[in-house]
């Protein structure tokens, strides 16, 4: 599914103006083209996504909806699905993810909610910084964490934090649907207050006799997620249950373990690495780095992209969770973990993800 644009009745056929951008291109530089366009239209590019900022909104304690308007190069998404965005920051381009909160529009306009984390420059900068008129980078929509056209079952949704985005996606396409199957929301925050959406939820409940939803604030009485927690919501019909989770990565990887064998199907993101088991932070492990000739000493604990970068480098990322594939790189020799799934992988010259995985040995990378 896609926003829908609208376009005049001259316009080219998709396919005719690829072919005739890509024609031009042997002629203009679009680099320069960008540049004496912005001038005019800051959303004026030759083919680079970009998207201003034409709404704010506080969306809870420490969080901000942030709605945006991208140019015509942005092809659009399904909802649960994240994208990059990217921002200068103290003279450094800085990308990272974010789900998209709202579903497709008629006008193309696009949402995502920002949580600020300590010590975060892109969401300090989202949230504190950013300001109605401000042009973002955007990169395209990617993730599976979606749900088919035609919803023949009952779903469990399981937010933690800020996983809450990419499912409240889902459940406002639900609503546009006029809810056609149960579907259940568990929202797990620190307090109430910190929670999004709430009294949208709320009302959507309210209206849908198929739509339950629950929130569960852990410093406030809550109970951490835990399978006495999750029984009533297996005890009818459990094998026709898809459930999907989204948070940090120990909140999904128990939700994993707790519904295992028990739902018709599982989908998940985490948006940390969960931590590896029995593993020592403090060992130390050499990485070489081909490309750029140095190597480095790293801690086996950290995923490799945060190792990296406690060192000074700033290798290619977008996501930081494993999903986007802008950090993948060869890894030329050693042993690396996959820190969201626990698989080892020896074989030489392997793609591997260095935002979700961990050196267990010395490594050579290609970086």
């Amino acid at each position: 599914m896609t926003a829908l644009t609208t376009t005049a009745s001259t316009s080219l056929p998709a396919s005719q103006s690829g072919l005739l951008r890509r024609w031009a291109r042997s002629f203009v530089d679009p680099a320069v083209f960008d540049y004496w366009a912005g001038h005019i239209n800051r959303l004026w590019t030759w083919e680079r996504p970009l998207a201003r900022v034409v709404e704010r909104q506080e969306a809870a304690l420490g969080s901000v909806t942030l709605v945006l308007q991208p140019n015509r190069h942005w092809q659009g998404f399904r909802p649960g699905q994240h994208l990059n965005l990217g921002v200068e920051i103290d003279g450094r381009r800085v990308t990272r993810s974010y789900s998209l909160c709202d579903v497709p529009r008629a006008d193309g306009r696009i949402a995502v909610t920002v949580q600020q984390i300590d010590g975060g420059l892109m969401s300090t900068q989202l949230c504190t910084r950013t300001r109605v008129g401000d042009v973002l980078d955007i990169g395209p929509a990617y993730g599976e964490l979606t749900l088919p056209a035609q919803a023949q079952a009952r779903h469990l949704l399981l937010a933690a934090g800020s996983g809450i985005t990419p499912l409240m996606s889902l459940v406002r396409e639900q609503a546009e649907r006029q809810m056609p199957q149960p579907v259940t929301l568990m929202y797990w925050v620190k307090t109430a207050a910190q929670a999004c959406f709430v009294p949208e939820l709320q009302a959507l409940a309210k209206r849908f006799p198929n739509f339950q939803f629950q929130l569960i604030a852990t410093q406030q009485g809550g109970r951490r997620i835990d399978a006495e927690l999750l029984a009533p919501r297996l005890a009818e019909g459990a094998g026709q249950l898809q459930a999907l989770a989204c948070g940090p990565g120990g909140f999904v990887a128990l939700a994993r373990e707790l519904l295992s064998g028990q739902v018709a199907s599982f989908k998940a993101e985490a948006f940390t690495p969960a931590v590896p088991l029995n593993t020592d932070s403090k060992h130390q492990v050499q990485v070489e780095l081909r490309r750029s000739g140095r190597t480095l000493e790293v801690a086996s604990g950290m995923s490799l992209l945060a190792a990296l970068e406690a060192q000074g480098l700033r290798p290619q990322s977008g996501c930081r969770m494993g999903i986007c594939h802008s950090c993948v790189c060869t890894k030329h020799e050693g042993l690396a973990e996959d820190m969201n799934t626990g698989e080892r992988c020896s074989e030489p010259n392997s793609a591997i993800r260095i935002c979700v995985s961990r050196a267990c040995t010395d490594l050579s990378l290609d970086l």
